[in-house]
C-alpha cells in the first residue's frame, strides 16, 4: 500500500503542558483513519501540525512523500484542510471564494471553473453560493470549506469535525463525497466526536488520550482486544478512556 502521510515520534508542548507525546503513525492510499480521544487529548493540536499551522518541538511529518516542516509549500499542495471552525471572508462569496482557493493552488481558470460548477452541484449550492458569506449559515459556510478543500483533488484530506453544523442529509452527502474520494486515493485523517460516523465510515482508528496514542487498528481489533466483541463503539471508547461516571444529582 502507498503511505500519503507519515508521522514519525511527534512531540509538541504548550508550556508545560504535552499535548502532543511521541506520536507515530501512518496513513495509507485510499484510507479513512479515524482520529478519536476526549476534549484536550491532543487531536486538534495534531491536525495542526499535519497541516502546517504549527511547528512540533521534535519529530517529522511527512504527506506524499514531502516533509511538511522543510518542504512546506510541496507538502500543502497535496493537502486538503477541513478545519472545526468555517472561517470564509465575509464579502466574498462562496464562488469568488472557491476562485481565490484554485488560485493559490496554480489552477488555470478552465479547471478552476469546471470545478465549481460540479461542486456548486455536488453540494446544493447554485441557489446561494454566489451570496456574501456574511448571509451563510454555519452549515453553508461549511459546504463551501469542504469545496475548497476537494477543489485541488489533494492526496490527503485533513478533517476537524466534519459533520458539526450540518443536516442529516448534508452529513449524508459528505459522507458519499469522501467514500468517492477514496475510491480515487485519496487519504482522509478525520477527528471526530460523532463515533457513529468513525464507527460507518473508517478502515481504521486511533485513540488518543491526553497527549499519548493509546490504540491504533480496526474498530474489530481494538474490540476483540479489549473483550469487548458485539459492543459499540461509543462504549469501547468510554471504556479505552477510563470508563463511565456515575452520575448523581445533588440531591442524591
Amino acid at each position: 500500500m502507498e503511505s500519503i502521510l507519515k508521522i514519525e515520534s511527534v512531540t509538541k508542548s504548550f508550556g508545560k503542558i504535552t499535548a502532543v507525546n511521541n506520536l507515530s503513525l501512518e496513513l495509507y492510499a485510499g484510507e479513512i483513519f479515524g482520529f478519536l480521544g476526549p476534549n484536550g487529548a491532543g487531536k486538534t493540536t495534531t491536525i495542526k501540525i499535519i497541516a502546517g499551522l504549527l511547528h512540533p518541538d521534535s519529530g517529522k511529518i511527512s504527506v506524499g512523500g514531502y516533509d511538511v516542516q522543510n518542504q512546506p509549500q510541496q507538502a500543502k499542495s497535496v493537502i486538503g484542510y477541513i478545519p472545526d471552525n468555517p472561517y470564509i471572508y465575509d464579502r466574498l462569496s462562496g464562488r469568488e471564494f472557491l476562485e481565490l482557493v484554485g488560485s493559490l493552488y496554480h489552477m488555470d481558470h478552465k479547471t478552476i471553473n469546471e470545478r465549481i460548477e460540479w461542486l456548486f452541484d455536488i453540494f446544493s449550492v447554485d441557489s446561494w453560493g454566489d451570496n456574501f458569506a456574511a448571509e451563510y449559515s454555519h452549515g453553508m459556510r461549511q459546504k463551501i470549506i469542504m469545496a475548497s478543500a476537494i477543489m485541488h483533488d489533494p492526496r490527503l484530506i485533513v478533517i476537524d469535525e466534519p459533520m458539526v453544523g450540518l443536516d442529516p442529509q448534508s452529513q449524508r452527502l459528505v459522507k458519499g463525497v469522501l467514500r468517492k474520494m477514496t475510491e480515487r486515493g485519496t487519504a482522509i485523517f478525520m477527528s471526530t466526536h460523532t463515533l457513529t460516523v468513525a464507527e460507518e465510515l473508517c478502515n481504521r482508528v486511533g485513540i488518543i488520550h491526553q497527549g499519548n496514542l493509546m490504540k491504533l487498528g480496526t474498530i474489530d481489533e481494538l474490540r476483540s482486544e479489549a473483550q469487548m466483541e458485539g459492543r459499540s463503539l461509543e462504549e469501547l471508547f468510554v471504556y479505552l478512556t477510563g470508563g463511565e461516571k456515575e452520575i448523581k444529582l445533588w440531591d442524591e
